[in-house]
């Protein structure tokens, strides 16, 4: 054992022992052994956003968009991941955190409703996730999450660089984002696996509930409101269905399907219960062409005793030409009749929108990921909805178009 000079110094004046030196350091070896097993990772995501034409106060109302993110340059996000996953004991405990910094911070809306910090002074700061990883040794074993974690839901994730384009569709808008509950997780075998989970609200705000402290909010509605018990919760549940190698070119293809529902605060402006229940299911294809896939997604949203329905249909097509070299696309039908969309992000309230993305992504540099996307929003309603030159104009144009850069630096 390898001793500093200051303590070889001490023991041999007699202060201290080496027996004595060496039990302290073994103490600290659990300690070590323990910060061995962490990571930190994270991303800086930054864009240059182009909207062709004049006006941009009335934009497309997909999520981590918007007039603020027009016609110039911006940081997105950082993200800072600190993490210990799940080892293969059968009592195997980790956790993992992920911090935001950044404008989308502020649009995640983590922050928490007993901070007393309101999601409009968000001050670009929100803890995304921030959950316990607990693995019970029951059947092949049942892998818990518990504190705050993202949704069971969705084709795309919240993560930037994980999407197949940069910006999001109308479904990853409409879907439910985080939760602060308990979710259990149960691998049948390598083709089935189930999660079904508990959580506060539907709302992604840290430590929601569906009475106080929203009974004040929802009070103050001009729609007649119904505050909810102190019991009640969301329930969600999943299953993921993937292909095994016996399939052939199909081997690795995935079948996912998901319900949440429970209490959402942000429809109290057209539901006067504020439930809501978001269906979902998707599906990726591999194909006998190397890099070439696909992938589909529908998101339904069922919004008590609000007239209509919201439900968006999405394709996906991705391409990995080489290495550093790929190219994607998506194809997306939105119909929002109850206004979900408007709510949520207060942009206009569009009935049909059909939407068309293209993007190359060339990964020049190491560790960063670059590409380039054009997308074109059409409104179907023909009434012209987009554009307009101040806040609270009425937009006049059917179609807007978007030429947007991304860089991100993976760490």
């Amino acid at each position: 054992m390898k001793f500093d000079k200051w303590t070889v110094a001490l023991a041999a004046v007699g202060v201290v022992s080496m027996a004595s030196a060496a039990r302290a350091d073994e103490k600290q070896s659990p300690i070590m052994t323990a910060l061995s097993s962490t990571t930190i990772s994270g991303y800086v995501d930054t864009s240059a956003e182009w909207n062709f034409g004049t006006g941009n106060a009335n934009l497309p109302p997909y999520k981590f968009g918007g007039a603020s993110k027009a016609d110039g340059f911006n940081l997105d996000v950082v993200q800072l991941r600190i993490e210990k996953p799940l080892d293969e004991a059968n009592w195997s405990a980790g956790y993992r955190v992920d911090l935001w910094a950044g404008p989308d911070a502020d649009v995640l809306g983590t922050q928490s409703f007993f901070g007393g910090n309101s999601k409009a002074s968000a001050g670009d700061f929100a803890i995304r996730q921030a959950y316990v990883l607990l693995r019970m040794p029951v059947g092949n074993g049942i892998d818990w999450k518990i504190g705050v974690f993202d949704s069971i839901l969705g084709y795309e994730s919240i993560e930037s660089p994980l999407d197949p384009n940069f910006t999001r569709s109308y479904g990853h808008s409409m879907e439910p984002q985080t939760h602060t509950g308990v979710l259990a997780t149960y691998h049948f075998n390598d083709v089935i696996s189930v999660s079904a989970g508990v959580a506060d609200t539907i709302g992604s705000g840290i430590n929601e509930r569906a009475q106080i402290p929203n009974a004040t909010t929802l009070a103050s509605s001009t729609v007649p409101t119904t505050i909810k018990s102190d019991t009640y919760k969301t329930y969600m549940t999943s299953v993921a269905l993937t292909a095994p190698s016996s399939m052939g070119f199909l081997a690795g293809s995935t079948l996912y399907a998901g319900i949440v529902n429970g209490f959402k605060s942000a429809d109290a402006t057209i539901s006067p219960n504020g439930d809501q229940t978001s269906w979902y299911i998707g599906t990726t294809l591999t194909t006998p062409v190397t890099g070439l896939r696909f992938g589909a997604a529908f998101d339904y949203e069922d919004i008590d005793d609000a007239p209509g329905q919201t439900y968006s249909v999405a394709g996906y097509g991705s391409y990995q030409i080489t290495e550093k070299l790929s190219l994607h696309t998506r194809a997306e039908f939105l119909k929002d009749s109850t206004g979900l969309l408007a709510v949520y992000y207060g942009q206009p309230d569009t009935a049909r929108i059909l939407s068309l993305t293209a993007t190359v992504q060339y990964d020049l540099w190491a560790n960063v990921l670059s590409r380039l996307e054009l997308r074109w929003d059409h409104d179907l309603t023909g009434t012209g909805i987009w554009g307009g030159t101040m806040p609270g104009s009425t937009g006049t144009l059917q179609n807007e178009w978007l030429l947007a850069a991304n860089v991100v630096y993976k760490f």
